[in-house]
């Protein structure tokens, strides 16, 4: 290895350079010469010749732009300055090329770069090599920012060094992190291998049970074999039995009426034995030989009287069955009606389906000739988040006016979390008291489930309060409270606009698209407490009839308790309710799981027998209504007085009471029962658009009227 080569000292503008050949440097006569180690480090430069140095006036090294090789470079330049004192500009004093030391420098870099194997695990600590050196020549070099420079590269070593650790330290928690889902893994696969296990071990079981079952219905009927033909026998024993007696009684009578004679024959022929005068035995016996000559006669037309004659128990029989069989007639009967009546009623709805099939094939044909065709919705697969799966998700069941309402969900959604603040719609009267802001709010950027929680909670708190006292504030008002108290004053408006424009975007939950209905005024507050106290009354009735507090009653009983809690709904919708509620129970045998019908998801939506319960108080509402309108009249533009409609109320309703009568009409003239004056009039339309907004139901069965 060749030694460094000995330095030349130039002098310039009254300062000394010491340039070694190979790495050019520039000191002051004061700065020590390098050390040993420092020319060893350089020993790669040696075999280079190096130019003269290119120095500007006043003894600095040239500042030569990196990106500008053989560029004029303006000499004699302070940092941040471009003009002197007179304004004019500073002229290039000295035109230089790209200095041999950076030549060299970027030549070494790139060698040594070249040598090292990036195939390696640390192929990038090794990369960090060259460039220390390099590095460690600027600091040996520059002995002027030799502090600064050490000092920036000690505080990179020490942060390295910290990474490298902290890399260390995480090695085996990543080893045991691998372990663990391992370990995980294993027992999935085992509770599936022990699921699969005793899912077959049941359908063997299940199979067992059905063969012990068809078993016992063929024992059944082995049984009931058995009973007919022992029923068989026993009847004709006791017939065999009542002709014996009769024929006992007959040889007893036989019997009795020859010891009779030979009795006679006795005393006819010893008359001394008995000391009797014979002329009136004589006399004696003629006389029963004439009653036994007329009983006999008797009993021969009796005989030949009756002879065909039936026996009573016989004839007690026949008409017995006699009436079961004009029973049976008469059932079968008034079921022929039943069923003539049925085929008539089928017959007439097949005529009108036959006409509005022939109208809808038309209509069909008219619009297949017209009509676009049905879109591709499998395309959204690519635009909804969550792929082809979400997207399977969100479209079953659905009609295409619901898809769009699914995208356009999909789409607010994620414009609204990229929103960051909202527009405050003013201070005026005309605005909601929660969105009177004038300037901007921030978005909170709430989950749907987070905003459900808040909604939950408002109506909670709006509960207890109207359970407390008197409503004095509308929800409005009262959600703006909440809000501040919760969550103070201060942010009360952000949180306020961020829930308004999720409840106002997602009408497919069913909690948000109820608040925000009843927060813009579409829909009464007590509309949405009328449906929870119905789900709450129908809980509790069901309670108390389960004695044993199991949670379970069989479908008579819970046929049974919703007659009872709704004596107003027919049986076919008693029926609905079962049958609906056997179906959201699917795979529960034999007694229905009455509370599991209450039970809510995570985005408060209630299941399909509360669902159905709510459609059917709605549709009983409509029909209300209906009554309503009819007692009222059919001019809809006509004005109603107040007395007029308690009239009409009290007569499609009697069992309305005063307090419920006066709800009603406040709520339909929008005024409080105290302030209704009598000549207050409205229109009859505009009456039942808010009676129709608000909660409202029948009370008892409405009464026939009287036949004229």
């Amino acid at each position: 290895m060749a030694l460094p080569r000995p330095t030349s000292d130039i002098t310039f503008s009254q300062a000394t350079v010491r340039v070694h050949p190979t790495l050019p440097t520039v000191r002051t006569t004061s700065s020590p010469l390098p050390d040993a180690k420092t020319l060893y480090k350089r020993k790669i430069f040696q075999h280079r010749k190096t130019p003269p140095l290119h120095f500007s006036m006043g003894g600095r090294l040239s500042s030569w732009p990196a990106n500008a090789s053989a560029q004029a470079v303006l000499q004699n330049r302070k940092p941040c300055s471009t003009t002197d004192k007179t304004g004019a500009r500073d002229k290039p004093a000295l035109t230089v090329s790209k200095p041999r030391y950076l030549e060299q420098l970027e030549n070494y870099l790139r060698k040594e770069l070249l040598l090292l194997d990036m195939k390696k695990d640390n192929s990038e600590e090794l990369k960090l090599q060259p460039y220390r050196e390099i590095f460690e020549f600027f600091i040996e070099d520059f002995k002027t920012y030799k502090p600064l420079l050490s000092s920036i590269k000690n505080a990179y070593e020490v942060t390295l060094a910290h990474f490298r650790e902290k890399i260390r330290s995480l090695e085996p928690l990543k080893a045991m992190l691998v372990n663990v889902s391992e370990d995980c893994n294993e027992k999935i696969l085992a509770i599936r291998a022990e699921e699969r296990y005793e899912i077959k071990m049941l359908k063997k079981e299940k199979i067992n049970l059905l063969k012990l079952i068809d078993k016992k219905n063929e024992e059944k009927i082995s049984l009931q074999t058995q009973v007919t033909k022992l029923r068989k026998t026993l009847a004709e024993e006791y017939l065999h039995f009542l002709n014996e007696r009769d024929a006992r009684r007959i040889l007893v009578a036989d019997l009795n009426e020859l010891r009779y004679q030979r009795e006679d024959m006795s005393l006819a022929q010893c008359p001394d034995v008995w000391g009797e005068d014979p002329v009136k035995l004589t006399l004696a016996l003629k006389m029963a030989r004439q009653d036994l000559t007329r009983t006999q006669k008797e009993l021969n037309t009796m005989k030949a009287n009756f002879g065909d004659v039936v026996p009573r128990r016989d004839f007690e029989m026949e008409e017995k069955k006699n009436k079961e069989l004009f029973e049976m007639v008469e059932s079968l009967r008034s079921d022929f009606e039943e069923i003539r009546k049925e085929y008539d009623t089928l017959l007439q709805v097949h005529m009108t389906i036959v006409r509005d099939r022939d109208e809808f094939s038309r209509d069909l044909q008219e619009i297949q000739r017209t009509s676009t065709p049905r879109p591709d919705w499998s395309k959204c697969e690519d635009v909804i988040s969550g792929g082809q799966e979400r997207w399977q998700f969100l479209s079953q069941g659905k009609s295409s006016d619901q898809l769009v309402d699914v995208l356009l969900e999909e789409i607010g959604s994620g414009l609204l979390r990229e929103r960051e603040t909202f527009q405050g719609l003013g201070s005026t009267e005309d605005i909601p008291e929660f969105l009177r802001s004038g300037g901007f709010v921030r978005n909170k950027k709430l989950s749907k489930k987070e905003v459900v929680d808040i909604i939950k909670d408002v109506w909670k708190e709006r509960m207890a309060e109207e359970q407390e006292k008197e409503k004095t504030s509308t929800l409005a008002q009262f959600f703006l409270d909440y809000l501040k108290k919760r969550f103070g004053d201060a942010s009360a408006m952000d949180w306020s606009y961020t829930i308004f424009e999720n409840v106002k975007l997602f009408h497919s939950s069913e909690v948000m698209k109820q608040f925000h209905d009843v927060l813009t005024g579409k829909a009464d507050e007590n509309v949405y407490l009328g449906q929870r106290e119905l789900a709450s009354y129908l809980l509790k009735e069901l309670t108390n009839s389960d004695s044993q507090n199991e949670g379970n009653l069989t479908p008579d009983q819970f046929s049974m308790v919703l007659k009872n809690a709704f004596p107003l709904k027919t049986d076919e919708q008693i029926q609905e309710l079962l049958e609906l509620a056997k179906v959201q129970l699917e795979g529960i045998p034999r007694d229905i799981h009455y509370r599991l019908l209450f039970v809510e998801d995570e985005l408060g939506a209630s299941g399909p027998f509360i669902h159905k319960l709510w459609e059917q108080a709605e549709n009983e509402k409509k029909a209300y209504l209906l009554d309503l309108e009819i007692e009222l009249g059919p001019n809809r533009a006509a004005e109603t007085t107040p007395e007029r409609l308690r009239h009409a109320l009290t007569s499609i309703d009697p069992s309305l009471d005063e307090q419920t009568l006066d709800n009603y009409l406040s709520q339909a003239f929008q005024t409080p029962i105290a302030e209704l004056e009598p000549e207050h009039s409205q229109r009859q339309d505009v009456l039942l658009t808010h009676l129709r907004a608000g909660a409202i139901k029948r009370m008892g069965p409405r009464e026939l009227e009287p036949a004229s």
